[in-house]
């Protein structure tokens, strides 16, 4: 029986063919999207649903999907589905991030103009019958300094546009490599220069907790007074009572706005702001991207419903069935080991080294270091998976290397994965123990060995007597409760680790009792 496809949402007769020529039955109603009691009677019996935005795939929505194998995402966000509960039954869930790139970074160019020339304001005055040719008057961009917030896929592109333009073009991204950066013709630069010397900003960076709220009232007050700001990207990446005082106040001669914190934006505190330009969400509303997206989501679905091929999944790795039992537990292992050098990185990555000793040398390498890749990027980038995470590395230059080699020590299997960042090199290594069980078992060559749990604190400091009772009296304290407490050294009074999990999430006071303690050098939360 051929797979069944619905199309709730509005895709281009283009894609539905692509679905068709390959064996797959096609429903296509556009309109289904708005209509929940209708959508949850059409899902029934179907293999793979293709969305956008409006259809809400809910718990409720998957409990009534007794065949659902697939969801395909038209677009990079995919907000509008529960990949959670789709994960636990087993739904593949797939986007396009790559799609709609030029034409978002057109975009943010196109609002850049608008809010340095006051266009809108200027068009509206000029049909009302007023001529008031004084006062607007624009700001020429040529020989401004834009900086750039993340300099990824969409946000290289704008800065070649901007270089276009004449301008000078400075980027943050902890993940852009200088050579990267020198690639693409940007000088790379910490946040709170970006801040200091940016005549324009504009914002490519996807919404996590590091990034949330990343321009607030101190930001803005760090910034060039009459600075323009532009947010393509995602909202609350800007605090927008902030951004709608600072436009009252003239700190902020104009914005661009996108994104808002609450959509659909039917009211907003920038509304009405002086001098700010607002758009509903069209960074990827044009029909090239629209029909590249579409395509894209077609070809991936009927790639995996026709011969299980996985693309662009958000929740499962490009792994053969026969592969799958025996890699998985190493796969954990690297996703574990690339979480924990990336929680710990925090300026610009150069190079990430694998290194597979023993039996698991001669396993699919390939996909294990997807499996790090995610592990090192995901603190930064939320959508990233194995499918992505490769791309995402060779994008911001980030030099990837596999080194395979017989068994030389202890373990019968042995990973270690070194990161390479402007300011030194941090490796850590792992096994993988009977019964699949991940183990770090040694810490920037210093050896101990330790299971990762959900929460954990990690410790760099000064071997020193009574600092364990220290640690461990604090943290009562703080009624935080440890369940394990693994501890490592390279000699008596030289560098040591501890490496703790604990029950209860540890608050930023805590940490910075933690780090107060003597002897400590870093204190660093991290989650598995």
């Amino acid at each position: 029986m051929a797979p069944r496809v619905l199309i709730s949402d509005k895709l281009s007769k283009t894609a539905v063919e692509i679905l068709q020529n390959r064996g797959i039955e096609v429903d296509y109603r556009p309109d289904l999207g708005g209509d929940k009691e209708a959508l949850l009677a059409a899902i029934k019996g179907v293999d793979g649903l293709a969305i956008r935005s409006a259809t809400k795939v809910t718990e409720k929505l998957l409990d009534a999907a007794d065949q659902l194998r697939v969801i395909g995402r038209a677009g990079i966000g995919v907000d509008n589905v529960d990949v959670a509960k789709a994960t636990a039954r087993g739904i593949v869930v797939m986007n396009t991030p790559f799609g709609n790139s030029i034409t978002t970074a057109e975009h943010a160019i196109a609002l850049l103009f608008a809010a340095a020339r006051q266009i809108p304001a200027a068009d509206a005055s000029t049909q009302a019958g007023k001529w008031e040719k004084n006062r607007f008057m624009g700001v020429e961009l040529s020989g401004k300094t834009l900086g750039v917030i993340g300099c990824g896929n969409i946000g290289s592109v704008v800065a070649d546009r901007a270089i276009g333009l004449k301008m000078r073009v400075i980027a943050y991204d902890p993940f852009l490599s200088a050579e990267r950066a020198m690639e693409i013709g940007v000088e790379k630069v910490e946040l709170d220069e970006l801040f200091r010397r940016a005549d324009a900003i504009t914002l490519h960076t996807p919404l996590t907790e590091k990034t949330r709220d990343i321009i607030d009232g101190a930001a803005i007050a760090a910034m060039k007074d009459r600075v323009i700001i532009v947010n393509c990207a995602r909202g609350g990446l800007i605090v927008e009572d902030d951004l709608a005082a600072a436009l009252r106040s003239g700190k902020v001669a104009a914005a661009g706005i996108d994104v808002f914190s609450v959509e659909p934006a039917t009211e907003n505190v920038l509304f009405g702001a002086p001098n700010v330009v607002c758009t509903p969400h069209l960074g990827a509303s044009t029909g090239e991207a629209q029909e590249n997206v579409a395509l894209q989501i077609a070809e991936q679905m009927a790639d995996y419903l026709v011969s299980g091929a996985v693309s662009n999944a958000l929740n499962m790795p490009s792994i053969s069935a026969e592969e799958a039992p025996r890699l998985t537990p190493f796969i954990r292992l690297a996703e574990q080991l690339g979480s924990f050098a990336g929680q710990l990185t925090e300026t610009g990555l150069k190079a990430i080294r694998l290194e597979y000793e023993g039996t698991v040398a001669g396993m699919n390498t390939n996909a294990l270091t997807a499996a790090a890749l995610t592990g090192v990027l995901k603190p930064l980038l939320q959508s990233v998976n194995m499918v992505s995470a490769p791309s995402l590395a060779r994008e911001r230059g980030i030099m990837v290397e596999e080194v395979r080699r017989e068994q030389q020590g202890a373990y019968e299997t042995f990973m270690r994965l070194t990161v390479v960042t402007e300011r030194q090199e941090r490796s850590v290594a792992g096994t993988v123990f009977a019964g699949g069980k991940p183990r770090i078992v040694q810490i920037k060559g210093i050896n101990l060995e330790a299971e990762l749990g959900p929460l954990m604190l990690y410790v760099t400091n000064k071997d020193r007597p009574g600092f364990i009772g220290r640690l461990g009296t604090l943290l009562g304290q703080e009624n935080v409760n440890i369940a394990t407490f693994n501890l490592g050294r390279q000699a008596a009074g030289e560098d040591a680790i501890a490496l703790l999990q604990v029950d209860q999430p540890i608050s930023d006071a805590a940490i910075a009792k933690v780090e107060a303690l003597d002897g400590v050098v870093q204190a660093k939360r991290l989650t598995f």
